[in-house]
């Protein structure tokens, strides 16, 4: 009878060495949790532009954030316009005119997703609207429009030639970009 005791015994831990040698996924489970929400928290859509570290923009108090469009940015050493370099900002000094044809050939290239993007603002916009109102303003296509980005230290001469060149190219609604603070009270 002695040995069958130690027998069970033996079989009963060998018994209980199976059932715990499984993986807890509880703890995996909260891990890929966790990793789920920082995903989608940070994946959404940012709809601020970013300016890049070489241009600081200047303060506003204003409320609306920018739409999607095309940008141009202008520097102390460059104009970009997609962030692809066009023309040195001492040409655009140095020149005459206050068209630049370096920057209006940039502009009308980029014409193709100024109209996609009006367009898509346009729909958007006829969705939220009541019957009557979205279908006159479904007529009437929306003007392709440019944000530009420009170092507070540019001088509003160059950014009056760039902004001639914008409308010259067709671009009827140009808009700055700044930095939002908090409203004064």
């Amino acid at each position: 009878m002695r040995r069958e005791s130690r027998r069970m015994k033996r079989m009963a831990r060998s018994h209980k060495r199976k059932k715990t040698q499984g993986m807890n996924l509880t703890s995996l489970m909260d891990v890929f949790t966790i990793l789920v929400f920082f995903l989608l928290t940070n994946t959404s859509s940012n709809e601020a532009l970013e300016p890049p570290k070489v241009i600081t923009l200047p303060d506003s108090v204003v409320e609306t954030k920018p739409r999607e469009t095309v940008t141009l940015m202008v520097t102390d050493k460059e104009i970009l316009v997609e962030s692809r370099p066009v023309v040195a900002t001492s040409e655009v000094i140095d020149s005459k005119g206050t068209v630049i044809q370096a920057i209006k050939d940039a502009m009308v290239a980029q014409m193709d997703k100024a109209i996609t993007v009006a367009k898509a603002e346009q729909a958007k916009q006829a969705e939220g609207a009541d019957g009557a109102e979205g279908e006159d303003d479904a007529n009437q296509p929306e003007p392709p429009e440019v944000n530009i980005l420009a170092d507070r230290t540019v001088p509003f001469s160059l950014l009056k030639k760039v902004m001639s060149s914008c409308t010259d190219a067709g671009y009827t609604r140009v808009s700055l970009a700044v930095i939002q603070k908090a409203a004064q009270g």
